[in-house]
């Protein structure tokens, strides 16, 4: 009685097998193009987090007083060598290439308000911008003189 029950049962016929293949070649081909736009996007967001902690960097140094306050500018070196930055190893998704140590710059932008504008002080408005540049030989940049506070994906290049 079992060796019939056994004998009967048959494994997967071709057209079954292939049915199945195909269905895994569809998902394959959706999910691919989805995890590299994901991969893209945390590239995207590093180079992003790296330059709101340069410009923090930078509002940290000129706050300590350590450097004069009419400095417009700061190098990821001076950040470094000053102790403001950690060093970043690598720029994010290149496995041999950091920054440009005196190329990436946060820029500091001070501007007089007036009593008109939105304050009732006066005083000042600072806006920080960041250039991120690559180590390589060709000097991408990442990000280019862009304002940290209202950086977004759009504003990041990958190479």
């Amino acid at each position: 009685m079992i060796k019939r029950l056994v004998k009967n049962e048959r494994g997967l016929t071709l057209i079954e097998l292939l049915a199945v293949i195909v269905i895994l070649g569809i998902i394959v081909a959706i999910a691919i193009p989805a995890i590299g736009a994901i991969i893209d996007n945390s590239k995207k967001d590093a180079h992003i987090a790296n330059a709101k902690q340069m410009a923090s960097a930078a509002r940290l140094a000129l706050s300590s007083g350590a450097f004069d306050t009419t400095k417009t500018s700061f190098t990821m070196q001076e950040l470094y060598e000053a102790g403001y930055l950690e060093k970043i190893p690598k720029s994010p998704g290149n496995k041999t290439t950091a920054y440009d140590t005196s190329e990436s710059i946060v820029t500091i932008d001070k501007q007089k308000l007036t009593n008109d504008d939105k304050s009732d002080k006066g005083g000042e408005s600072v806006t920080y911008k960041v250039t991120l540049v690559g180590n390589d030989t060709g000097k991408f940049k990442y990000i280019d003189n862009k304002d940290v506070d209202s950086l977004t994906r759009k504003d990041v290049k990958l190479e």
